[in-house]
């Protein structure tokens, strides 16, 4: 195979063109799912007269769409893995319930419950992975009737009725700033100090890694694109923190999603596991015949899925400061949405952490450009799901072509 990295001096510039011309095409998913977030950011703040991007907006963004991140990157794995989970939502609204019962009926520490409620959701999880890992029950079935259980159960927890206020330490999860340790006037030094140390490690890990791949012979991206995306990337984090730092700096629940991203990013990417978990996705049968254990990993996959459900339900809750019996409803579709519209492939075995957070983002910022446009609830929805429908399509175009 030719190796289309680097051309070198020898290639014309019409050879590095077309070679970097060919990489687009076989790469377009993941380079697609950037361009349309760029895009569809660049028309809301142009739209928007610019409120899109501004520090309390951009805030209010993060804290919005917190919960769908941290769910979006447990839902990734189970669709990489060949499977669906309708109950995350229901379970988010559980787990919210079941936090405000401990904490506020029952007086109990909100550590000893946050771990508690973890522990559920792991529970949860794990009851719904027997039964698709080990009796090849559908998972669309399984937690379809999970969905309705947990509905049931939440509405039965709080008798009807909400359940609050929290307390401030707890409610610092989700509304809470980290303070500024450097004493900035006006601006916090520290979040923005903490945010551009974050980007030079992730262009530092990312020049690092093609730097390896380029000794062993495995590097296909084209000088050019590596360049351009590790810029890109820098250049939009170091701005973000910049702007966030202007108005009350980096949000708790933001160091939160991003250590979430940093630990999954690295078990799908670099750990024996992960790589396991694409392969069943990918073929189960031919899995199985390599000696991948594929009913153990899909239940691990469910218990990860009900830990950060019960996670993004600690987030929700804390966000609103209250439990009610209708939180979560409909939360499930925003994270198969952006799953799929970050590039995950519904016949499993494709995806990313970083597609699934980029999708999360590009739900979350149509949501926000299309509420400040005034544009009513429901044609939200009728273009949220066109969008949906059309990463779809481009999926199953995308893998004809192939």
């Amino acid at each position: 195979m030719t190796d289309i990295t680097d051309t070198g001096a020898s290639g014309t510039a019409a050879d590095q063109a077309k070679a970097s011309w060919r990489f687009l095409k076989t790469h377009l998913r993941e380079y697609g799912i950037l361009f349309a977030l760029i895009a569809i950011m660049g028309f809301f703040q142009l739209a928007t007269g610019g409120i899109l991007l501004k520090p309390v907006n951009l805030t209010n963004l993060i804290l919005q769409n917190s919960y769908i991140v941290i769910m979006a990157i447990g839902m990734l794995l189970v669709i990489v893995a060949g499977h669906i989970d309708l109950s995350v939502g229901s379970v988010l609204g559980f787990i919210g319930a079941l936090a405000a019962v401990m904490i506020v009926n029952w007086d109990m520490p909100y550590l000893l419950a946050g771990v508690l409620c973890l522990g559920a959701g792991a529970l949860i999880g794990m009851a719904q992975g027997f039964w698709i890992a080990y009796f090849r029950i559908p998972s669309f079935i399984v937690t379809l009737a999970g969905m309705l259980v947990f509905k049931g159960l939440t509405l039965w927890l709080l008798a009807g009725q909400s359940v609050g206020p929290f307390p401030r330490e707890f409610q610092l999860i989700s509304s809470g700033f980290i303070p500024d340790l450097l004493g900035g006037d006006g601006i916090n030094l520290f979040s923005l100090a903490l945010g551009i140390v974050v980007a030079a490690g992730i262009a530092l890990f990312t020049i690092r890694a093609r730097t390896r791949e380029q000794k062993t012979g495995r590097a296909t991206e084209p000088f050019v694109f590596f360049a351009a995306k590790t810029v890109l990337v820098f250049a939009a984090l170091a701005y973000m923190s910049w702007l966030m730092a202007d108005f009350r700096g980096l949000p708790n629940v933001f160091i939160v999603m991003a250590l979430m991203m940093a630990i999954y990013t690295f078990i799908t990417s670099r750990t024996t596991t992960g790589r396991r978990i694409y392969a069943i996705g990918g073929n189960e049968k031919a899995a199985m015949l390599s000696g991948i254990n594929s009913k153990r990993l899909t239940f691990l996959t469910f218990a990860n899925m009900g830990m950060l459900a019960a996670l993004a339900g600690l987030v929700f809750a804390a966000r609103l400061n209250t439990a009610t019996p209708k939180a979560g409803a409909g939360f499930e579709l925003d994270v198969i949405a952006a799953v799929f519209i970050g590039g995950a492939s519904m016949a499993g075995g494709v995806g990313t952490v970083v597609g699934a957070v980029v999708g999360a983002f590009i739900m979350g910022v149509m949501n926000n450009g299309m509420s400040l446009l005034n544009i009513g609830i429901d044609w939200q929805q009728v273009i949220k799901g066109l969008v949906l429908l059309a990463a779809v399509i481009f999926d199953v175009m995308n893998k004809k072509k192939g």
